[in-house]
């Protein structure tokens, strides 16, 4: 059995792999206070009815923020020694720095360098885009190569990282 540990734990994995699932268990487990961060923004139908059908899943016991862009300061003013922080997820956080014109590498070194000093629990999950063929397009490809920096870097910095596929978690680190 999975047990949220204290620190960062990141989740990667394909679309529709069971991360979030996943993550949120590990969180509802732990008996902390749950607050899950969204970082995806309702651009069209079907994502409002995905923000909608994980909002119902999530059920009443959790907090819902939202923040496309501003990560790292949100994320500083929601950890807490009692609170477990799921950040979903870190892949609409970068294509909303991408639309937004931000600088990639600033942002995240702005998340990434604030994440030790978290207390209680923070959960990052992402898609794991690198594992398909190279994409076609220029902003695609930037985009693949800005999240496996982002992976990479937070990864590193996290004290737990699992890849989940198949809803099946693999423990890599911690």
């Amino acid at each position: 059995m999975h047990v949220l540990e204290r620190g960062v734990t990141f989740i990667l994995g394909g679309a529709r792999s069971g991360k979030s699932s996943f993550a949120e268990g590990l969180v509802e487990a732990s008996k902390l206070d749950a607050i899950y961060l969204a970082t995806g923004r309702a651009w069209d139908d079907e994502m409002s009815t995905r923000i909608a059908h994980h909002k119902a899943r999530r059920g009443s016991q959790w907090v819902t923020v939202e923040e496309p862009i501003d990560l790292a300061a949100k994320l500083k003013s929601l950890a807490g020694s009692e609170k477990a922080v799921l950040v979903d997820c870190l892949t609409l956080w970068l294509t909303n720095l991408m639309i937004a014109e931000r600088d990639i590498d600033i942002e995240v070194a702005r998340l990434t360098n604030m994440l030790s000093n978290l207390s209680g629990a923070v959960i990052l999950v992402s898609n794991e885009v690198g594992l398909g063929i190279v994409p076609e397009n220029r902003m695609a490809r930037e985009f693949r190569d800005h999240a496996g920096r982002l992976h990479q870097a937070v990864a590193t910095a996290a004290a737990t990282v699992y890849f989940v596929a198949a809803g099946l978690p693999l423990k890599m680190k911690g």
